[in-house]
């Protein structure tokens, strides 16, 4: 194919509508190796059908509605706009309630009451520990599943983006942070994959829409880049990056430490 019906193609995938977490588009183009830390049986561990559940940041509801926990008893939170429309017409309908918070305003305290929840799960959003702590009741469970710092770093090289903009998460600084709250840390689990992008197109798409790891990404600014990696492809088969995640079960303590 010439260059010209690539940068086209790239141009198609990066103009895409993306709402909730839906990635499904890249599922045949990508090679994902099966992760051995499985954050669902994790939850499932943990979680009780009489548990006040509160998901944060849950997209669209995708992963929040294969837990089958009571809609009566679920609750979520989401701060992008386009999702939280999402999250009113898919979970809301089904009796979950639904709450609008932007995670990354830390002067912003999460919409429920103190000690609310029994357990609050939390997948690659960001959050304040003394927020989570403040909404758990004593005994509660938060489990979380993070995007460690090391996340696409190669990818990020290959592609111009050089700066790390979360050298903080890592899951020692989690730890800690919980431990000095008073949280008891039952579990934690960390791995480093490969991952292989088959075409640049599901790149392309990846990184449009991970913007928080490529910010202003665009084909036009990332052209050159981009080329680089068509020829990986053509050598090789494919365009890896390594993924970076970890997971963390803590049980909150009987007094609420603020910090």
């Amino acid at each position: 194919m010439n260059q010209d019906n690539l940068i086209t193609q790239w141009q198609a995938e990066e103009n895409l509508a993306f709402q909730g977490w839906d990635f499904s588009r890249t599922e045949e183009r990508m090679v994902i190796p099966e992760l051995p830390l499985d954050y669902g049986a994790v939850i499932s561990k943990y979680r009780q059908n009489t548990d006040r559940l509160l998901d944060m940041g849950t997209g669209g509801g995708e992963f929040l509605l294969t837990l089958s926990h009571p809609h009566e008893l679920t609750y979520a939170t989401e701060g992008w706009q386009p999702n939280f429309k999402l999250c009113q017409r898919t979970l809301s309908p089904l009796g979950v309630t639904v709450k609008k918070y932007d995670s990354m305003d830390d002067d912003l305290p999460m919409p429920f009451d103190d000690a609310f929840f029994d357990i609050v799960i939390n997948r690659h959003e960001s959050f304040d520990l003394s927020e989570v702590s403040r909404v758990l009741m004593p005994g509660g469970y938060f489990i979380t599943q993070q995007v460690g710092g090391n996340n696409n770093s190669d990818l990020k090289k290959k592609l111009g983006f050089f700066h790390n903009h979360y050298p903080e998460h890592t899951i020692e600084s989690y730890v800690n942070t919980l431990s000095e709250l008073g949280f008891e840390i039952l579990q934690t689990d960390e791995i480093e994959h490969t991952v292989k992008f088959l075409d640049v197109g599901a790149l392309v798409f990846y990184a449009k829409n991970v913007v928080w790891e490529f910010p202003e990404f665009s084909v036009k600014k990332h052209l050159d880049k981009l080329l680089d990696c068509q020829r990986e492809v053509d050598e090789h088969g494919y365009v890896h990056s390594t993924q970076h995640r970890f997971i963390i079960v803590a049980r909150r303590g009987n007094v609420y430490v603020h910090k």
